[in-house]
């Protein structure tokens, strides 16, 4: 590794981590709270057994294939004037992180719709028969029983949107992926691209390893 390659690391890799972290964090936790909220209408409104309802659920499946099908890359661009409108401006991580959040949002709502789906159709019977409210169900129900396949579907988004973070910096949005484009690419620096490649790949080895073994710990 050359002398300009550890210059260049030593100035930028942090600056870059960081808005990595920045991007992601804040797109999984607006996809925690959104991306549940309608996975659960859709689970609710496809399930017969509890608020069936063809439109919500027509309507729901609908908005989340839609954002699914558009290619990143293009939703980045699709998204510039909403993202220009909510952030005031299309670059940096705060602003990449607004399509990260759409597309976060629909990627776990079907993860989170099949955690529940997944759950043993008998234990929904026997809830519903003891005359539980909805309520109850989703809280004392469906949401304890599908803890281990809702830890893994945040651990799955979290590391797609390592992968979806990194394309972001191909339009400004700053982070890793971008220090590897301008300077491992455009530049030739093979040197940054390895670290930088190192360093994702570590990233999400320690997501999976933790995410693992919190989902592990709530299967009975």
């Amino acid at each position: 590794m050359g002398n300009n390659t550890i210059e260049i690391l030593q100035q930028y890799l942090w600056k870059a981590s960081y808005e990595t972290i920045e991007m992601v964090i804040i797109s999984l936790l607006v996809a925690l709270i959104f991306g549940t909220i309608l996975g659960l209408i859709l689970y609710l409104s496809e399930t017969e057994l509890l608020v069936k309802n063809k439109v919500v659920n027509s309507i729901a499946a609908t908005l989340v294939n839609v954002i699914r099908s558009i290619p990143f890359i293009i939703l980045l661009v699709v998204l510039i004037p909403l993202t220009k409108l909510i952030t005031g401006t299309t670059i940096g991580p705060i602003a990449a992180s607004v399509p990260l959040s759409f597309c976060a949002i629909a990627f776990h709502a079907r993860l989170i719709e099949g955690a529940f789906a997944d759950i043993d159709s008998g234990v929904i019977e026997s809830s519903v028969a003891t005359g539980s409210s909805i309520k109850l169900i989703i809280t004392n129900v469906l949401f304890v029983e599908a803890r281990p396949a809702i830890v893994r579907s945040i651990t799955i988004t979290f590391v797609s949107l390592i992968g979806y973070s990194a394309m972001a910096g191909i339009v400004g949005g700053g982070g890793i992926g971008d220090l590897a484009i301008q300077f491992g690419y455009y530049r030739y620096e093979s040197g940054v691209m390895l670290v930088t490649v190192i360093l994702l790949v570590f990233i999400v080895q320690i997501a999976q390893i933790i995410g693992d073994k919190i989902a592990e710990s709530f299967v009975h």
